[in-house]
């Protein structure tokens, strides 16, 4: 997968993110081809990069597989945002059928888990609250799943990770859509949210299973391991355990998603500033984590001691050091035979460099080649 700014797009190119609009519609879905409309429709919405499969038109590489099906996500996000809607309006919540995707959600999760988690996808500001919510309910299955969690626990966590914004109803939308930094007023509205989140669950403890559990996890969401977080500054143990999960795959989700008033990060860079965030985080949870996410996904062009790569496969565990193909040495000169190397038995130190963005597109134009040729399945 290559990222690539809206601007090189062309006709033809196959999308490996997918986009979502108001209310959850799939604006464009990953594994389509692009078309000059959609090019057009990018460019006026802001849309400042977006990742494909390859930046040649003309080669065959499939987008990777997720860990729920695309359309989970599409009807979990329409579901959620119809919910808030509902919610808002009459003051009722749809248990009903926010109980069936929950469930969906954790079943898609179970037996599709030997998929790495790859890209996020991207939300225009009007749905980013009901995609962000989503996705934190399948990051937080992913840790639950691999921390060994029953199945009625997973559907508590999953359900908590979809309702752990609700409170963000009561923020004005021009505070929660604001591009640029909050002002210290406009934070302290932000910092009622989890609490908010918490009493609205409370309101409907007699229709919402196990109530006090998604209570807790709307409430300590932001809170972390060493007492830094808000709104009460509760530290380890006095978190519960699915709040630790949450805070983990909202922080994840946040970094490397596209907002307003910020660029999304790679999942490499997430994963240096989360780990670099020493305390904040349950070490064993998120050391779980970041072993089902892809740090570098496949597609991903790398510096490497070896030389210049692009990433064919990552594993469960060893996702700081995927397999590579190397097809230029050190000096940018092209293999005549490209070298595929395991990196599992060296150091991550081995790898030296991220090539993504601008910097991208001129390494491809300088080396006349997309590398993305060598994830062909005839190659």
């Amino acid at each position: 997968m290559l990222s690539i700014p809206v601007k090189y797009l062309r006709e033809g190119m196959v999308i490996a993110q997918s986009i979502y609009s108001k209310a959850g519609a799939a604006f464009l879905v990953k594994g389509k081809q692009i078309t000059t409309q959609y090019i057009n429709r990018l460019k006026r919405i802001g849309i400042p990069s977006i990742s494909v499969t390859t930046a040649d038109p003309n080669l065959d590489v499939e987008p990777p597989e997720d860990v729920v099906q695309e359309k989970t996500r599409i009807e979990a996000i329409q579901i959620l945002h119809d919910a808030f809607k509902e919610f808002k309006r009459k003051k009722e919540l749809d248990t009903g059928r926010l109980t069936t995707i929950t469930d969906r959600i954790v079943k898609d999760v179970l037996t599709r888990h030997e998929h790495l988690v790859q890209l996020t996808d991207i939300r225009l500001h009007d749905t980013y609250t009901f995609a962000h919510s989503v996705n934190v309910a399948v990051l937080s299955a992913m840790i639950g799943k691999y921390s060994g969690l029953s199945d009625k626990d997973m559907q508590s966590l999953v359900l908590g990770g979809l309702l752990h914004d609700l409170g963000k109803i009561d923020v004005p939308a021009k505070i929660l859509h604001k591009q640029g930094r909050l002002t210290a007023k406009e934070f302290e509205e932000i910092m009622k949210h989890p609490m908010e989140g918490a009493r609205r669950i409370h309101e409907f403890e007699w229709v919402l299973p196990r109530s006090s559990i998604l209570a807790a996890v709307a409430a300590q969401h932001h809170e972390r391991i060493d007492g830094s977080g808000y709104p009460r500054g509760i530290e380890g143990d006095r978190m519960h355990r699915f709040a630790k999960m949450v805070a983990i795959a909202d922080v994840y989700d946040a970094l490397t998603s596209e907002r307003p008033y910020k660029k999304a990060y790679t999942p490499s860079v997430a994963y240096g500033i989360m780990k670099m965030s020493e305390g904040h985080f349950d070490e064993e949870l998120i050391e779980d984590f970041f072993d089902n996410v892809a740090i570098y996904p496949v597609g991903t062009i790398l510096k490497t001691f070896y030389g210049y790569g692009i990433v064919t496969k990552c594993e469960f565990g060893h996702t700081r050091t995927p397999t590579v193909c190397i097809f230029a040495d050190k000096k940018r000169k092209l293999l005549e035979t490209p070298i595929t190397i395991d990196l599992k038995d060296d150091s991550p130190k081995t790898i030296e460099k991220e090539i993504s963005g601008n910097d991208l597109m001129a390494f491809t134009h300088n080396l006349r080649l997309d590398p993305s040729k060598y994830l062909q399945k005839n190659e």
